[in-house]
């Protein structure tokens, strides 16, 4: 038996926002950051919801990937305000910090690293969430998945409760008409990555197949367009429902060792996370593929890849995709990051050790082991063909 989790409701369209007018409340805290704030995002939902008749307070210091301590101070700001709605604006670090914050004001008696399926959180006695993604990448306003930074350990902590996925989530794609190139790409391909990942996990399903290939689909044809012509309308749009589709997706299965590694990365290393899943991306492909050789193959032909055998389909896949990265500039090995073998060297044990942990590697078609992912580390620094 499976659950499949959605939020309540989903609105889309440029006129999306104007739902906020009929949602019934009277406190909202927006959980924000302050370069959305200073935007004028913050202003034109707060417009809304006071038309609605609620006041409407403002927490603008989620940073990205938001720390430990920045939720505890949400929470501190959200005990004395009161709010009856919490509004997460922003990008996925603006979503994930207001879930670990609406968490903490409803249920002050737990810690933010104890949020988890397994407890029963009794929310919503207090408050709902309303998500407005302003990113069109990490599909957070959709699922149920917390991602919290201990900078203490760097280290990324992957929280999750199905209690904390979002009442309304509303897709307005004008808000991500501000994105600049770099965060197109990065974020783009982490919707690809999410998407990949769904399909191929052991913890599929036909609701999240479905929409997975359609988000991969969308972001082949979009993404490019979208990252060459800030102008087009049409494939912003697509670009920012794929990134939804995706979190729908993921949310509903699970992700794999692209993001088990690129949590890794991440959180040691300090690189964005579009970009840190992004550089695995194809490797984990090549990994992955002798348990999910049909699978792959399902996607190449549903970009338009046509090969005589699944493996063929396969192997022109990560053509595509490692040709998809070169479109919109990213780095196709961790050398191309920027950080220097000798640095990577030295946490290798522990980059290994941070991917064996994570949740997204339980359920990727192939399972690594502790030697394979230290092989796999290596081969992405170095850029090199996956061959064991």
């Amino acid at each position: 038996m499976w659950e499949f989790t959605t939020p309540r409701t989903i609105v889309t369209g440029e006129d999306s926002l104007e739902y906020l007018r009929v949602v019934e409340g009277k406190r909202a805290l927006i959980v924000t950051d302050k370069v959305i704030h200073g935007l004028g995002f913050v202003e034109k939902v707060a417009r809304y919801l006071k038309e609605a008749g609620m006041k409407v307070g403002v927490f603008d210091e989620v940073e990205p990937e938001p720390s430990i301590e920045t939720v505890v101070k949400g929470a501190a700001v959200a005990k004395e305000y009161c709010p009856d709605w919490f509004v997460a604006l922003g990008g996925g670090s603006c979503q994930d910090a207001a879930k670990a914050i609406w968490v903490l004001y409803e249920r002050p008696d737990i810690k933010v690293g104890e949020i988890s399926p397994l407890i029963k959180l009794g929310l919503r006695k207090k408050a709902r969430l309303i998500s407005i993604p302003t990113t069109s990448g990490t599909g957070s306003e959709v699922t149920w998945a917390i991602v919290i930074t201990d900078v203490k350990e760097k280290r990324k902590m992957e929280l999750a409760s199905k209690e904390s996925t979002a009442d309304i989530s509303i897709l307005d794609p004008g808000f991500a008409f501000s994105m600049p190139p770099r965060l197109k790409a990065d974020s783009g391909l982490d919707a690809l990555t999410h998407a990949i990942e769904a399909y191929v996990s052991q913890w599929r399903n036909d609701f999240s197949d479905a929409l997975a290939m359609k988000a991969i689909e969308t972001v082949f044809e979009y993404l490019p367009k979208s990252y060459r012509n800030p102008g087009d309308k049409e494939a912003r749009e697509k670009m920012h429902y794929a990134a939804t589709m995706a979190g729908l997706a993921f949310s509903n299965s699970q992700i794999g060792t692209a993001h088990a590694m690129g949590h890794s990365l991440g959180a040691l290393f300090n690189v964005p996370h579009g970009r840190t899943v992004a550089v695995v991306l194809p490797y984990a492909i090549e990994y992955s593929a002798r348990e999910a050789m049909n699978r792959y193959a399902d996607i190449a032909r549903v970009i338009g890849i046509k090969s005589e055998s699944d493996q063929k389909a396969v192997e022109e896949l990560i053509v595509a995709v490692r040709r998809l990265l070169k479109e919109v500039e990213e780095p196709e090995s961790i050398a191309d990051i920027g950080i220097s073998w000798e640095e990577y060297e030295n946490e290798l044990d522990e980059l290994v050790q941070r991917a064996m942990e994570s949740t997204a590697t339980i359920a990727n078609p192939r399972v690594p082991t502790v030697e394979e992912y230290r092989k796999l580390f290596i081969h992405v620094f170095k850029g090199e063909e996956v061959n064991f």
